[in-house]
This record gives structure tokens, sequence and C-alpha cells, in this order.
């Protein structure tokens, strides 16, 4: 009572932030009629306008609705020049069902109209008691702390620090960086509260998916024996007794849970394993007299253990009631596997799950970045005994230590897109906040400057401001290999001569030439450009023509042609160099040999996202990873902060050895317009080398200014027969890119959860093929 009376006073104090009310009516505009005070949605671009008085500022939007399925909805505002995507926000979701909704977000005061965008299909719903609050920066102050106190349970020390951390975020990120702080709590963009709820419940393990998985064992060729390895001190009694529960009660049977007791001084946790282990066989406790911390005491498990694989568990965590089940199916189909891992949420101490974590398969890349690979982990046990098990000097960042090592001797590593794990959320845990122990970071910095100098790898290793326990690992030349840059170009002198004075004035890697690729320019002003370039840098100037009909794969591989250097980088004409290290960082990368496309990080010129990676089957066929974020956005999971491996990167700045560009034959020339870059990533990714996206090469792509696509009815059908070219070709990775997950949604790019309901009939990760 006390602690919900604390809570009650705070939210008392939050609704006296409120300064204005307004209530909002809807005025459709396109797709939309009503019946009987039910909203029907006739097309694929419904749309109202909201009429009434709303304010600049921080303001709180709620209303009611009811609907027979989930709708996706959007907020976007105009400011006098017209409606357009990136002055736009995801406002999640109208429910399945009767609810209500609530978000806070900022407007400016130059906003002139609001317009709210719900979905893009036929569906019908209610949306009623639309209102409008405004309200002060402590608002979201409050709201943040509420939001951390209501998940992760209170106590004075807890409350102290969220203070503390709430006014540093402030200090350094100011009201807009606070508030996406809110909406990573409740999910925002990412894992909305709602929208995760809805996945768990078209997704949850019901009794006719537990006899089915019963089924299924009865005919198991294998049932390898796991040993779960938990290692334990001090932990709350009710959270030792949640955590080996779950593993208790387990669908799979054939386990061993190995308990290790690192000295812990808290009378009932002898008490608890000891009761544990005298009622089922299985569990076997090893009690240590000395406290050696985390990777001693993991190793003290790992001794007891006899099973030919062993799973990860923490103390104070959970194991979902399928996850050694769904381990073994993989196993059924692949014998060959050496590590699995699987997606994972969090849990709170109410048992209310949130925050869940869709990873990519496999990524070594990523790795080198963070260590997403995380919960639940499965090794085969004569793998981690080759390596020694963990690491002492490594507490903290022990399993990451390890993982980075056993990647060095297999690639068999599998990605169940399941959440197994729960991972306990409760104050100062890791899970609640990954400052409370920076020495984890520290720990990760170590394992991964252990690993590149093992690999013998040219590089270093940078904390990334702000974000604890993930990393920027950059990758230096070797060699200093010449870079050939291709650039078609037509006309538009003034966009290729900004892209020409950008390379010159802010590139410090100087060992490039750069290949213009002249198609069916008229403007005498642009020949004037190339004669004054080609006097002005006669050693790394050279223009080519190529009068075709506009294709850009011939373009391109005409360049190649041309190339002298060892490496080439394709451009856009109407790209601009922001980061002057920019040509050094990509050359560190595609040197290496495991790597071959090497893509940036490009912006509009308003500074918002423009391209992060290339996803496959986005929109049918592919689109760009949180295009029209801001600049400042950590993105999914902080993906934007971080190395990342993509099945395929854009072509407006892509950079690939020479000998893989002929390798795999170039530029397909039947694909003149679309999607022949995305073509040429996936052939390079099908012949075993990876393809990267670095965050710290920044570029603007003025892509606006680009040679569009005409929309004349000669040319939308060739874009047809382009689409249908590819989807021949790569059909089944465009449906489960390997580098994304099934349970994020392919109608948008903002890596936001999957409407509809998730299929697992194939819940491993794709090979190349």
């Amino acid at each position: 009572m006390k602690i919900k009376g604390i809570i009650n006073r705070i939210l008392t104090a939050l609704a006296g932030l409120i300064r204005f009310e307004s209530t909002l009516n809807l005025n459709p505009i396109s797709d939309l009629n009503k019946l009987d005070g039910t909203w029907i949605s006739t097309g694929g671009d419904p749309a109202f306008i909201l009429d009434g008085r709303f304010f600049g500022g921080w303001n709180i939007i709620t209303w009611d609705s009811v609907s027979s399925h989930n709708i996706p909805v959007k907020l976007y505002w105009d400011e006098g020049a017209g409606f357009s995507e990136d002055k736009s926000m995801n406002l999640v979701w109208i429910t399945s069902g009767a609810s209500k909704y609530k978000s806070t977000f900022y407007i400016q005061q130059s906003v002139k109209r609001l317009r709210l965008d719900p979905g893009e299909q036929e569906v019908k719903f209610k949306l009623e008691n639309i209102k409008i609050k405004n309200t002060t920066k402590y608002y979201i102050l409050v709201e943040y702390i509420v939001k951390i106190l209501k998940q992760r349970g209170f106590n004075i020390r807890t409350l102290r620090t969220l203070i503390n951390k709430a006014i540093t975020v402030y200090k350094y990120d100011g009201l807009k960086g606070l508030s996406q702080k809110v909406k990573e709590l409740q999910g925002g963009t990412f894992d909305n509260r709602n929208s995760y709820e809805i996945w768990l419940s078209r997704n949850q393990v019901t009794e006719n998916v537990i006899q089915e998985a019963e089924r299924n064992m009865r005919i198991f060729e294998y049932k390898p024996l796991i040993s779960i390895i938990l290692p334990v001190y001090n932990v709350d009694e009710i959270w030792l007794r949640k955590c080996i529960d779950s593993v208790v009660d387990q669908i799979y049977s054939n386990w061993e849970l190995c308990i290790s007791d690192d000295a812990s001084t808290e009378p009932h946790i002898k008490k608890v394993l000891t009761e544990y282990a005298e009622k089922d066989e299985r569990i076997r406790v090893v009690f240590r007299k000395r406290n050696g911390h985390i990777s001693e005491n993991s190793n003290s498990a790992i001794e007891i253990a006899i099973g030919e694989y062993i799973a990860l568990l923490d103390h104070d965590d959970e194991l979902a009631i399928d996850a050694l089940y769904e381990n073994v199916l993989l196993l059924n189909t692949n014998r060959d596997a050496d590590v699995i891992y699987s997606d994972e949420d969090k849990i709170s101490i109410e048992g209310e799950r949130f925050s869940p974590f869709f990873k990519p398969d496999w990524a070594p890349d990523l790795l080198m970045s963070q260590m997403y690979i995380c919960h639940l982990t499965l090794y085969r046990k004569a793998l981690v005994d080759q390596l020694g098990g963990f690491r002492t000097g490594y507490e903290g960042s022990q399993d990451f230590d390890l993982m980075l090592r056993a990647s060095e001797l297999t690639n068999k590593i599998y990605h169940i897109p399941k959440v197994l794990y729960h991972w306990r959320s409760i104050p100062n845990s890791t899970a609640t906040n990954t400052k409370s122990k920076d020495y984890t970071h520290v720990a990760g910095i170590k394992a991964l400057e252990d690993a590149i100098e093992r690999r013998g790898g040219n590089a270093f290793v940078e904390s990334i401001e702000d974000h604890s326990n993930i990393y920027l690992t950059r990758y230096l030349p070797v060699g200093n290999p010449k870079v050939s840059i291709i650039i078609p170009t037509r006309n538009m002198v003034s966009v290729l001569q900004k892209c020409l004075e950008s390379i010159f004035k802010k590139t410090s890697y100087e060992n490039f030439e750069i290949i213009i690729v002249d198609n069916n320019s008229d403007d005498p002003a642009t020949f004037e450009a190339y004669h004054y370039w080609e006097e002005r840098e006669k050693s790394r100037i050279k223009v080519f023509s190529l009068n075709i009909p506009f294709n850009y794969s011939k373009l391109n591989n005409f360049g190649v042609t041309k190339a002298e250097g060892e490496l080439l980088l394709l451009l856009n004409n109407d790209i601009e160099v922001i980061s002057e290290n920019w040509l050094t960082e990509m050359v560190g990368q595609a040197i290496r040999s495991e790597i071959g496309a090497v893509g940036a990080c490009l912006y509009y010129p308003d500074g918002s996202l423009q391209h992060g990676g290339v996803v496959l089957g986005l929109g049918g066929v592919a689109g760009h990873s949180h295009k029209h974020f801001s600049a400042e956005s950590p993105g999914y999971f902080r993906r934007l902060k971080v190395v990342s491996n993509y099945t395929a990167v854009t072509a407006a700045c892509l950079m690939i050895r020479k000998e893989i560009f002929i390798e795999v034959g170039g530029f397909e020339e039947e694909l003149q317009v679309a999607f022949n870059d995305v073509d040429f990533c996936l052939k390079v990714w099908s012949e075993g080398y990876n393809n990267v996206w670095l965050p710290q090469v920044k570029l603007y792509h003025h892509e606006s200014k680009s040679r569009g696509y005409e929309d004349t009815p000669e040319k939308q059908e060739r874009f047809k027969k382009e689409i249908e070219w590819i989807k021949r070709r790569w059909e089944r990775v465009l449906n489960n890119d390997p580098a994304y997950n099934p349970n994020l949604t392919k109608d948008r790019e903002d890596f936001s959860l999957e409407e509809s309901s998730i299929s697992y009939e194939n819940n491993i990760g794709i090979n190349r093929s």
C-alpha cells in the first residue's frame, strides 16, 4: 500500500501538469465512409484531418476505439508546406477490441494542421473522444520516473537513481531525448506495450501448441541431454524459485539443471537449492566454498554437466515453457549446430512482459559491436570445453567473450526467431539499467580487443558516447589500395559540382580516382564542368561517355571496365560528403577478406535518415532501414549506432573489391532502374561474403534531385517487370531476410512489430545458397 500510495501521489502530480485540453473532431479526406457511428476504410490511403484547437509544444493525445482488427495509426503535421513523411510519427495501433490509447509527443509552434492515417487496408472501426492536452516539460520527467517505477518496483534508492538519470538525460539530450526514453520504456516506435500484448496473445503457447510439441517429440530421432547452467549468488528467493520452476516446467524433459552457488551469504539460498535437488534428480547443485564471481561460478556448474549441449540461464530470469523444445526441434533438422540463440524479452517484478528483442540471424560484424545474441544461448558442450569455459577477468561480459571465441571455431550458428527467454527487470539489474554495472562495458572492450588480436585484424575499439555495452570496431586500411569512384551522371551540373567539391575538400584518404560516366548530357555547362575538373585534377578524374538509354546497371558496369583501383566505390552524383574519414572507414572494411559490399549512413538534407541498410521484403521487395528517423535516434536496439550486417545496402554509396564485382558478374543489365543494387548485393551475399553498413560514414543524399524514375506508362510497366524479375530470382530470401526478423513489420521501415500473427513453419535462419 505504501508503494502504491507514493505512485498514486506522483500520478496526481502528473495530472496537475496539464495546461490546456481540447476535443478534436475527425474530418475524413480520403478512403473513409461512416455508417451508424462506425468508420469504414474503403481503400489503401484512409486519412482524417483533425479539426479543433491544438497547441505547440508537448502534448498528450488520447482516444477510445473499437475494432475487429489491429490498425496502425500515423500522425502527420503540416507547417504550411503540406503533409510529408519527414513530418510524421507512428502512433502505434487502434487495437483489436475495445481500448483506450494515450501517447505523448512534441509539435512545433508553426504547425497549422494535423492529419491522422488509420492503416492501409479496408477495415471497420470506431474512433471516439479524441482529446489533445497540452502539458509542460515537467510532465515528461515525471512520466519517465513513473513508467520505470510501475515496471520495476520501488525503493528510495531506485527513485533517487531514476531522478538523477532523468536529469542527466535532460541535460544532454533535452526533452526530446527524455521523451524518447519514455517511448523506449513503453515500447515507443519499436516496442509499443500495447502492440506487444497483441503479439503475445497471438503467439502464446497454448494447450494445442503443447500437444503438437508432444507429438513431435515422440518422433524425434535426436533427443540430446541439455545441461542448463545456472550460477547463483544471493538472489532473492522469489526470483530464484521462479527461475528454477521455469526449468522444471519445460515441455522437453531430457534436461539437467546444473547449479553452482558462489558462496552465497543469504541463508535461504542453500535451503531452496537443497529443496529442489531433493525433489528432482535432474537438479544437481555444487556449493562453492569461496566466492569467485560469475566466470568461476559458471565454470563450476559446467564441470558437473554431462549433457551434449549446455544452455545458459541467469538466476533471476525465466525460460519460456517451450525454450528447450524449440532448440531440440531445430537440432533434429540441423544436427551440425554448435550454437543456437533465440529472441528475448524483459519481465517485470509483476510478471508483465515487455521490450522484446527480435534479432537477426547470425551477424558476425554486429557481434563485434554488441552482444546481441545474449539470451537464450545453447552451446555444444564439446565446443565450450575446447574453449576452456568462461575466462576470469571478463566478468560482466564473460558471455560476450565466450561467444566471440566460439565464433572463431565454428560458423554453425543458428537463430530461432521466437521469444524463449524472459530477462528479469528489477532495480539495479543490467536488464533495468545498463549503466548500473559499468565494469561490464569495460570487460566488453577487453573481450573485443582480444578478439581483434587473435584474428590479426588491423582495428581498434571505441566506446559510443552515452551508450553502454555497445562499441564501434573500426578497421584501418592496409596497403593503401587505390579506390575507383564511379559516378554516372547526366546534366544537373550544380548537383555534380557539389558532389565533387565535397569529395576533394572533405576526404582524408588520398589514393583514389574518379570515373565520371556521362549518359546523354546535352547541357554545355556540364561539359565545361568536366573540362574544369579534368584540368584541375588531371591524375584523378576521367570522363567517359556512354550514350545509351538510361540503364543504371550498364553505366556502372561500363565504369568498372575503366577502373584502375583495387576497390570500387559506386556513388550517386547527388551525394555530398560529411565526414572526412568516410573513405578511410570504407576501405578498412572493404579490404577484409570476408567482407563484400560496404554501405554508408545517408541523410536527407534536413538531417533525417535516408539509408540505414536495406531490409528485404519491405513493401514487397526491399526498403531502407529506419528511413526518416532523426540523426540522433539510436534506432531499434541501437542499430543506428553500430556496424551492422545487412543482406543488402544501397548503391548510392557502395564500396566493394573489384575482384568480387567481377566474380559475381557485376550488375544485372536487365534491371535497368530498380533493385539492381539489391540483386547485386544478394549475389555477393550468396557467395559467402558479409555485407556491412557503417554508421560512422555519414553523407548527404540529395535524393529528390537525382534523375528520377519518370512516371510514364512505359516506365511503370518496366518497373513492374523488374519487380517480377527480382522476385523470381530471390523469392525465398525476400520473404525472410536473415538480417531482419519475421516478427517485425514489412509494411513500414521502423522495425515495429508485425501486425498479423507470425507463422513459424520454418524457425531457422536462411542458409546461403
